[in-house]
């Protein structure tokens, strides 16, 4: 059978049996290895990550790569990140600071997704090497100007942070900030300059969120889904009004209520609205 043949047949096939294939022969060997069939690795929980995983990354040219809770180095994340320019989809969670900081020096204008997670010791100051305020070099559409998705579940940040983040993913769609401990009431309003772009908001297990912060969601005119599970300090009585009062309507509707859909909640401190 010709090689189109094949690679339609092994588009069926998991990573593992792909591996399988390779050694069947050489001509197997080099059509496995077809980026077709590799747009997603995972090789996250690898207590080490070897030169040959390196080079097989890079070989493959992933659009998603997942090193989750690996063991990998700052010297190796550098030297792998430069190497991929088509990366879209990049999972850093559980994996150590010294590792992650490799992304301050490394291009990211073409990830779609970030996940940092429970990444230790990462705070405001990490961040700020990550993502350089305004006394750093001057980067007009930020230094992750196509991201869509960013992960920062567990984080010690502040609002300093989510400032940070706000000036440099200007499309900024999705953001998970659960149990974040540090955040208070004004980390929506530290996320102003995304409220016309972002769509899904993550901050269950915050313990400092309050009541005092709901009003701040009705200001997000694209906000579909907030999570605030497990947020001891918001109360069920605050997410039901919320739910009740109409959402201000644009400015093209003469700012009249009632125009824009509302939140409901199907769970408790769970709102969504329908698109």
């Amino acid at each position: 059978m010709q090689r189109d043949v094949w690679l339609a047949v092994f588009l069926h096939l998991s990573s593992r049996e792909l591996c399988v294939c390779m050694r069947v022969c050489r001509t197997w060997s080099r059509w496995c290895c077809d980026r077709r069939l590799w747009t997603r690795i995972d090789l996250s929980r690898r207590a080490a990550v070897t030169p040959s995983m390196l080079s097989g990354i890079v070989r493959r040219q992933p659009a998603s790569l997942d090193l989750s809770w690996t063991g990998i180095s700052r010297k190796q994340l550098s030297w792998l990140i430069s190497r991929l320019q088509g990366l879209r989809e990049l999972v850093l969670s559980g994996c150590s600071w010294c590792a992650v900081s490799a992304l301050g020096t490394a291009s990211l204008a073409s990830l779609r997704l970030l996940d940092l997670r429970w990444v230790p010791e990462l705070r405001d100051a990490q961040l700020r090497e990550l993502l350089p305020d305004a006394r750093g070099p001057p980067e007009p559409r930020g230094r992750l100007p196509n991201l869509v998705e960013l992960r920062l579940a567990g984080l010690e940040v502040t609002e300093v942070s989510l400032r940070l983040v706000a000036r440099h993913a200007p499309q900024l769609a999705s953001l998970d900030l659960s149990h974040c401990a540090r955040l208070g009431d004004g980390a929506l309003g530290a996320l102003g300059g995304l409220r016309h772009c972002l769509a899904e908001l993550n901050l269950a297990g915050c313990p400092r969120l309050t009541d005092q912060c709901l009003p701040a969601l009705r200001r997000c005119p694209r906000l579909r889904r907030v999570d605030l599970r497990s947020c001891r300090l918001v109360s069920p009585e605050a997410c039901a009004r919320l739910c009740q009062n109409p959402p201000p309507a644009p400015p093209a509707l003469g700012g009249v209520g009632g125009g824009a859909p509302r939140f409901r909640a199907p769970e408790e401190k769970l709102l969504l609205k329908d698109s």
